[in-house]
C-alpha cells in the first residue's frame, strides 16, 4: 500500500482520532476498530476520502453538539435526531428533505432537537437559518431584520419577491455541486410562528411582534473525523433572550426597546433611569409568556443556566472537560445571576464540532 501523504495524512490522522473515540464511547471491541481503521485507510488511500456509517454519523452530530462551546443547551445533546440524507443530489430532494425537517423538528410547538445531514462539500445551503425574516433598505430606513439585508438582495437578484412586510420569510436557497443556486418558497403551513403579547399590558399585541418558532442554523459545517459536512441544518429550541434580548432589542436589529419604553411611559432621555433595562426585562416576559402560551418550547436563561450545570457535573462525572466561550454562554440579561459568569472556561474547540464556514455567495 503507497504511503499517505499531505492532505490525506492530515484526514486519515482525524479519522483515526474520532474512530477511537467512536469505538471507546460506544464500548465497542478493539479487533472492530483495528479492522474499520484499516478499511479507512485502504479508502482515503484510494479516493482521497472515505465515507462514516450511519452509526458513525449519527454519534458523530452528536458528539458535535456536545463539544459545542458557544451553545448553553448541551445538556441534551443525546437527544438528537440525526437524519442522514447524504443520498440526495437533486434540489427538489433537498427541498423535500428541508421541509420535512422543519416539519418534524416543530413538532406542533413541541420542538425537537434534529440535524439533516447532507452529501459533503457538493450540497450548499445558502440561508442562515432555514426561516428567517428578510431585511429591505428603503427610503423611510430599513423594514424587517436588518440582519437579512444582503441574503434578501441575494434572493431578490434570484428572482424572489417579498411582501415587503417586517416578517416576510426569506425562500430557501439550495445550490448542488457548480450548478446555479436555485430559491423556493417555503409553504406557509410548514412555518410556526409566535404573536407576542404581555401578560399584563394590554398595549403590548398592538406592536404586532412575533418571531418564528424554531431557530434552524443552516450555514454552519458539521466536522466529523475530516470529513466536512458543507450543508448540516440543524435545531434545538430558543432560550427566550436570543429573541427577546437580541432578536428584537438589539439597536441594529427590531431596535424595539426605545418603542416599548416609550409605551411604558418611561424616561429615555436618562440612561440613569434604567429604560433600557426595564423594558428588556418586559419584552423577554412577553417572548417566554406568548411562547408558553402558545405551547411552543423555549426555555428562560436561569433555567438554561441550571441545566448547563447539570451538563458540566454528568461531563465531569463521565471524565470529560467542559470547552467553553464564557462571552456566548453567559445570557444578554443579567448573566451575574447564573453560575457561568462566576467561572472560568476553557475555549479549546474539540472534534467533531460545528463551525462557521465563507458564505457561499
Amino acid at each position: 500500500m503507497e504511503e499517505i501523504v499531505g492532505g490525506n495524512k492530515i484526514m486519515l490522522n482525524e479519522a483515526q482520532d474520532f474512530m477511537r473515540l467512536y469505538y471507546s464511547e460506544t464500548g465497542k471491541e478493539e479487533q472492530e476498530l483495528v479492522a474499520r481503521l484499516k478499511e479507512i485507510e485502504e479508502e482515503i488511500n484510494r479516493d482521497g476520502t472515505y465515507v462514516h456509517t450511519a452509526e458513525e454519523l449519527n454519534f458523530g452530530a452528536k458528539v458535535a453538539w456536545r463539544n459545542s462551546n458557544k451553545c448553553i443547551g448541551r445538556l441534551f445533546w443525546q437527544s438528537l435526531t440525526v437524519i442522514d440524507k447524504r443520498e440526495l443530489h437533486k434540489e427538489e430532494d433537498i427541498l423535500k428533505s428541508l421541509l420535512d425537517h422543519i416539519q418534524y423538528a416543530t413538532n406542533e410547538g413541541r420542538i425537537r432537537p434534529t440535524i439533516s445531514i447532507f452529501s459533503p462539500s457538493d450540497v450548499r445551503i445558502w440561508n442562515h437559518q432555514l426561516i428567517r425574516y428578510a431585511g429591505y433598505e428603503t427610503e423611510v430606513g430599513v423594514i424587517g431584520d436588518p440582519d437579512s439585508l444582503s441574503f434578501t438582495k441575494v434572493c431578490e437578484e434570484l428572482g424572489w419577491k417579498g411582501k415587503g412586510t417586517k416578517f416576510d420569510v426569506l425562500p430557501l436557497v439550495i445550490q448542488v455541486k457548480d450548478q446555479p443556486a436555485r430559491f423556493f418558497d417555503i409553504p406557509e403551513s410548514y412555518i410556526l410562528e409566535v404573536s407576542i403579547r404581555h401578560p399584563e399590558m394590554e398595549w403590548f399585541q398592538d406592536l404586532l411582534l412575533k418571531w418564528y418558532a424554531v431557530p434552524m442554523i443552516s450555514n454552519m459545517k458539521l466536522e466529523i473525523g475530516g470529513i466536512n459536512y458543507l450543508a448540516a441544518p440543524f435545531n434545538g429550541w430558543y432560550m427566550g433572550t436570543e429573541i427577546g434580548a437580541r432578536n428584537l432589542a438589539d439597536d441594529y436589529r427590531y431596535n424595539m426597546l426605545p418603542k416599548i419604553a416609550e409605551k411604558m411611559g418611561l424616561n429615555t432621555k436618562s440612561n440613569a433611569s434604567l429604560w433600557k433595562d426595564r423594558a428588556l426585562v418586559e419584552l423577554n416576559a412577553a417572548v417566554l409568556y406568548s411562547f408558553k402560551e402558545d405551547g411552543v418550547s423555549i426555555v428562560d436563561h436561569h433555567t438554561a443556566a441550571h441545566q448547563f450545570k447539570k451538563f458540566e457535573e454528568i461531563e465531569r462525572d463521565a471524565g470529560r472537560d467542559v470547552s467553553g466561550n464564557w462571552t456566548w454562554l453567559i445570557p444578554p440579561m443579567s448573566p451575574a445571576t447564573t453560575h457561568i459568569f462566576h467561572k472560568p472556561y476553557n475555549n479549546e474547540k474539540l472534534t467533531p464540532n460545528y463551525s462557521y464556514q465563507p458564505n457561499p455567495y
